[in-house]
């Protein structure tokens, strides 16, 4: 058979029909539970039209290999990664593109114990085994068990982060997208109402929909952020969140709506975890990092780098044992969520972190924001991309007083920094430059690398 060009380097992702269709995820669901050894794994799905045929067909090729499926139905990423260990599984597969294009769709995947699955220990034979389509033998005993109830054991679990007492009225306001987070929120809501939590809460673009009326929820791009930040100012909000389709990323906006970097998301959570046990290890990305260091260190924890993607950073929160990671794309990882990733606890611990200091979100990041000013990613599509950071390094290598290659190329300097990258999924260079009270120097330098990169 041909090659599976929807397989990328930890998760799955292709355009509809040419790259991924049902014959291609029954012949995945089939290969998973053959390579996984697999007697039971989690199935969940997001909104897409599609992901409810590809569910069904993953389900059948797991069935057919004598798994039992512990169905979820509609659900976000995170729901698959809880239920994945809650319920004992061997493995756990969520059919979503998340934040793609209307045209595609694809899988995340983990192993028992809610690990990512690398391309040495089931990746890469999953993708040969399903390419080759030499399956061995239908295997009897294969079934597909409704598992939505496990929602309310998820909606447990996201109400351990947060204590209640601490918690002060606010008006938040959120944002689905039409995505995966309505429901799961729903239930989330009904769970904090129960207890006096003392929130008003409004929804915007609720309920779900794959047709995503809204457009395709991903709140990153700048053309997005206004659905959010206008209702925010319009109801008044204290704080309003927005999720992507599969609602593992969740981003934030102040009273005002101003949008909240990711960067300084990650060294709030690491205050808001540090100030309940101080002196643990706080994991952050390459791209932007001297907020997130200072704040760490002077709170007396531990920073520690990690490369940029969630399997990297799970691996070294379950190496070090970090009570917190973050990357500054919008990905929350957490120790006590089985090292993964969740949209829906950084928004209760912001809730709590605001109603700790008395301050609101605006007021909380102004020091950050001037103490540490930053470009945002900014992405080029050249041409030869190791060329052009041959270039950058001969240019200003021979000046930095520090130099990381952990994760593409950084380079400090005595009051600004930066790091420029290839992307691990799409043909860019992604460039973040951050200074210590300069946006001056900020300005100044992106000018200068935008003229050298000259794309």
């Amino acid at each position: 058979m041909a090659p599976l060009t929807c397989f990328k380097a930890y998760d799955i992702r292709g355009r509809l029909e040419t790259e991924l269709n049902s014959d291609i995820a029954y012949r995945i669901g089939r290969a998973f539970g053959e390579v996984m050894g697999a007697t039971r794994v989690v199935l969940g799905r997001d909104v897409r039209p599609s992901s409810v045929t590809l569910a069904n067909a993953v389900a059948q090729g797991l069935s057919d290999a004598g798994v039992t499926v512990l169905d979820l139905g509609l659900s976000g990423t995170e729901e698959t990664y809880f239920a994945t260990t809650h319920l004992d599984a061997c493995g756990g597969i969520c059919v979503t593109a998340s934040h793609n294009p209307m045209d595609y769709n694809g899988m995340k995947m983990v192993k028992r114990g809610s690990a990512p699955i690398g391309q040495a220990d089931g990746m890469a034979a999953i993708k040969s085994l399903a390419e080759s389509g030499d399956f061995a033998p239908a295997r009897p005993g294969g079934q597909i068990m409704d598992a939505s109830a496990t929602r309310a054991a998820y909606v447990a679990k996201l109400m351990e982060f947060v204590d209640l007492a601490a918690l002060k009225p606010m008006k938040l306001l959120v944002n689905a997208g039409h995505g995966a987070a309505g429901p799961s929120f729903d239930a989330l809501a009904t769970a904090l109402d129960a207890t006096g939590a003392p929130l008003e809460i409004i929804r915007i673009h609720h309920a779900p929909d794959g047709s995503f009326p809204a457009g395709i929820p991903n709140p990153l791009l700048d053309e997005n952020q206004p659905l959010t930040a206008g209702p925010v100012v319009a109801h008044g909000a204290d704080m309003g969140v927005a999720w992507d389709g599969d609602f593992d990323r969740c981003f934030f906006f102040d009273h005002e709506g101003g949008f909240v970097p990711g960067e300084y998301v990650v060294a709030l959570l690491a205050e808001a975890f540090l100030a309940k046990e101080p002196g643990q290890k706080i994991v952050h990305d390459p791209r932007v990092v001297w907020a997130t260091q200072d704040r760490v260190t002077a709170l007396g924890g531990q920073a520690i780098q990690s490369k940029c993607g969630h399997s990297f950073i799970k691996q070294v929160m379950r190496d070090t044992g970090a009570v917190y990671g973050g990357e500054m794309s919008a990905h929350h990882y957490f120790r006590d969520f089985m090292a993964c990733d969740s949209g829906m606890i950084p928004m209760l611990l912001m809730i709590e972190l605001i109603s700790r200091r008395g301050q609101s979100l605006k007021d909380l990041l102004t020091n950050l924001r001037a103490a540490y000013p930053s470009s945002g990613e900014v992405n080029f599509r050249v041409d030869d991309q190791a060329a052009v950071i041959q270039a950058i390094e001969a240019r200003y290598a021979p000046l930095a007083l520090a130099r990381d290659e952990a994760d593409g190329l950084s380079l400090s300097f005595a009051d600004w920094r930066f790091n420029l990258r290839a992307s691990n999924t799409e043909p860019l260079l992604r460039l973040n430059i951050e200074a210590r009270g300069k946006p001056e120097r900020v300005a100044e330098k992106l000018a200068e690398m935008r003229g050298l990169i000259g794309a």
